[in-house]
């Protein structure tokens, strides 16, 4: 039923009411978590307290590398589903990768605490993305029989490598263990007036 909905909306309102107020409540809630509660680096055995505009910053760029990642991932599930044989729209694919993607938003939330491994709700909403797009995909986009399961098995694939390179940089960013993009941060937030 869920995905039956999801199909009959609009993409501006998948967009505008779901997808953006999403990355908004899990971005402001992390951009205060790291000033509040800050997040643990190993290399100083200490809880690091995040200036508000390098959290700020940094969480810009995070809900830019998201966004990033959702219009990609449909554009290549969608060419991925050609070679499947399929004809499937651009909104189809989309529509699947932003509910999909949904279970890494929320999970993000547990970011919030200080001391957990990064990777632990990484982990817990790629296994919740896998089961969705299971149903998203042969119910959105409606592939023939045969190739349902190869068309769900590659775009859990890519969503999972993709996001999994995202996590990479954010855990090496957030642990203070990856420097090249703390500069990044660093420099847009001058360029942008934050600092």
């Amino acid at each position: 039923m869920a995905w039956e909905r999801a199909k009959e909306r609009s993409l501006k309102f998948t967009l505008f009411f779901y997808l953006v107020p999403m990355m908004a409540i899990v971005g402001f809630s992390e951009w205060f978590g790291l000033i509040k509660w800050g997040r643990w680096q190993p290399d100083i055995m200490r809880v690091k307290y995040f200036a508000w505009d390098e959290a700020a910053t940094s969480e810009i760029v995070q809900m830019f590398l998201m966004t990033l990642i959702i219009f990609i991932c449909a554009y290549f599930i969608k060419a991925l589903g050609e070679t499947f044989h399929g004809r499937h729209t651009y909104k189809q694919t989309l529509t699947v990768v932003i509910y999909a993607l949904s279970p890494i938003f929320l999970f993000r939330l547990l970011d919030l605490i200080p001391t957990i491994t990064l990777w632990v709700p990484w982990a817990l909403g790629i296994l919740f993305v896998w089961k969705i797009i299971y149903s998203g995909v042969p119910l959105v986009m409606e592939p023939d029989p045969p190739h349902t399961f190869g068309l769900f098995f590659m775009s859990a694939f890519l969503i999972t490598a993709v996001t999994g390179v995202e996590r990479f940089v954010a855990v090496g960013y957030l642990t203070g263990k990856f420097r090249p993009f703390a500069e990044a941060v660093h420099q847009i937030a001058h360029k942008l007036h934050l600092q």
